[in-house]
C-alpha cells in the first residue's frame, strides 16, 4: 500500500505543524501502531526525530494508543483503538491525518502523545472502596443481580483513553467520569463512598478544565467500548441525591 501521512509534529524543532510523509511499503495486515513503527524505523535511519506516539498493550486493554485520525477519536471503526485498527480498513493511496486528542484538559506534551494525567487526580478523587485489611468478604460470595452486575460491568470497561473528551465539542470528560462514578455505585462494595464519591470526582472534573455535558452523544459513538450515556443519567441522578443529602446533614 501507499500512503500519504500527514502527522501533527509538536516539540523539539517542530513548533506545532502538520508534516507530510509518504510511505509506499505498508502491508494490509499490519496494525496502524505497526505501521507507525515502521515510519519511525524510516525516520530513525535517516538520522530524523521519530514520532512520538502511546502505546502499551496492543491489545485494546490500557487506553494509552490515543490519537485522532481523519478526524475521529482511534480512527473510523466503531469499537476499536487504534493499536486495534488494521491497515485492510484504508484503501492504497490514501491520506490519512493524525494528530493528537485536543483538549484544554489534555495539554501536548510531544507529537501524538498527551498528558492524561487529569483523569488519574478524578479517581483519586474518589475512585476507590473502603475495605479493612485482612477482613475483606470474598468479592465471589456477595449476591449481586445479574442486571446490576450487568450495568456495573459496562461502566467497569471503561480504559480511561480519553476518547470521549476528544470527541465531545465541548471536551467533557462526564462519559469518563460517570462510568467510574457508576460502576462503583452500582455495586454493595461501593456503597460507603458513594455520596462522596460523586461530590469529589465531579469537583475534580471540573477543576481540570473539562467542559458540560451538552447530550451530544459523540462520546458514547467514539467510545471504543461503546460505553452507554445513560451513566451519565445516573451520575446526575448520584450528584443530586448527594447534594441534597450534604445540605440536609449541614
Amino acid at each position: 500500500m501507499k500512503l500519504t501521512l500527514k502527522i501533527w509534529r509538536q516539540g523539539g524543532k517542530y513548533k506545532g505543524e502538520f508534516v507530510t510523509y509518504s510511505l509506499d511499503d505498508i502491508n494490509e495486515h499490519m496494525s496502524f501502531l505497526e505501521m507507525l513503527d515502521v515510519l519511525n524505523e524510516r525516520l530513525i535511519r535517516q538520522k530524523e526525530e521519530p514520532i512520538a506516539f502511546e502505546h502499551d498493550c496492543r491489545e485494546g486493554i490500557c487506553g494509552s494508543c490515543s490519537m485522532v485520525i481523519n478526524g475521529r477519536p482511534h480512527g473510523p471503526l466503531k469499537g476499536t483503538t487504534t493499536c486495534q485498527l488494521h491497515m485492510r480498513h484504508f484503501r492504497d493511496g490514501d491520506t490519512i491525518v493524525i494528530e493528537p486528542f485536543r483538549a484544554k484538559a489534555f495539554p501536548v506534551i510531544r507529537d501524538l502523545v498527551v498528558d492524561r494525567s487529569a483523569f488519574d487526580r478524578i479517581i483519586q478523587a474518589g475512585g476507590y472502596i473502603s475495605v479493612n485489611t485482612g477482613q475483606a468478604p470474598e468479592a465471589n460470595s456477595i449476591p449481586i443481580e445479574k442486571e446490576v452486575a450487568s450495568r456495573a460491568f459496562d461502566a467497569a470497561a471503561c480504559i480511561g483513553c480519553g476518547a470521549c473528551v476528544a470527541a465531545c465539542p465541548n471536551a467533557s470528560a462526564m462519559l469518563f467520569t460517570a462510568a467510574k462514578v457508576s460502576h462503583l455505585a452500582l455495586l454493595p462494595q461501593g456503597q460507603v463512598e458513594r455520596k462522596r464519591r460523586v461530590l469529589r470526582m465531579v469537583a475534580q472534573m471540573d477543576k481540570e478544565g473539562f467542559g458540560r455535558c451538552s447530550n451530544v452523544r459523540a462520546c458514547e459513538a467514539e467510545c471504543p467500548k461503546e460505553i452507554s450515556v445513560s451513566h451519565i443519567a445516573r451520575m446526575n441522578r448520584e450528584y443530586l441525591f448527594a447534594a441534597v443529602a450534604s445540605e440536609t446533614l449541614a
